[in-house]
């Protein structure tokens, strides 16, 4: 089955369809630039769930994911679908590690998302955001004083909380 005729089939539903996608990363029987490449025209939930895929691949075992991948949702996290949004900053918390040296696009799109009215889509750049500053990279310096400001700012608990675990991480 290609991933085209999966998203054509209606009896998959969505979850399963993300679960069969995201085996696919997993086994390399679907190389990432060709499901990139299809997410990229599909429509919004499509897209979301190709995202969700790579999202639920990266957790397992970031190493799947390659530098396009990574500027994918960077990319991405300027979406207007708020799942869309937090799907891709989960890939960027899961893989920020291994692109240290790209990080400034990321950096700047999940800031932007810090202030989104969506819970989830703060919440998650929060996740990716504190999995950067724990990196002690050079972008520390804005970084660490910017996500304080954040943590004073933000009102939902379990969203300041990874902020402060963070930060506390990285003072340590």
């Amino acid at each position: 089955m290609t991933i085209e005729e999966l998203f054509k089939d209606k009896a998959t539903k969505a979850k399963e369809k993300t679960e069969i996608v995201s085996k696919w990363i997993i086994d390399t029987s679907l190389p990432t630039d060709e499901l990139i490449a299809f997410a990229e025209k599909a429509k919004d939930p499509v897209k979301g769930t190709c995202i969700e895929a790579i999202e639920y691949a990266t957790k397992q075992n970031p190493n799947l994911a390659d530098e396009t991948v990574f500027g994918f949702v960077a990319n991405t996290l300027t979406e207007k679908a708020p799942r869309i949004k937090w799907e891709s900053a989960k890939v960027i918390g899961n893989t920020a590690h291994l692109f240290t040296e790209n990080l400034n696009k990321a950096i700047s799109n999940l800031l932007a998302n810090t202030d989104h009215e969506g819970t989830v889509v703060r919440w998650s750049a929060a996740f990716a955001l504190g999995e950067i500053l724990k990196l002690k990279t050079s972008h520390n310096t804005t970084l660490l004083p910017t996500l304080e400001d954040l943590s004073e700012k933000e009102e939902k608990n379990s969203i300041k909380k990874i902020y402060l675990d963070a930060i506390k991480k990285t003072k340590k």
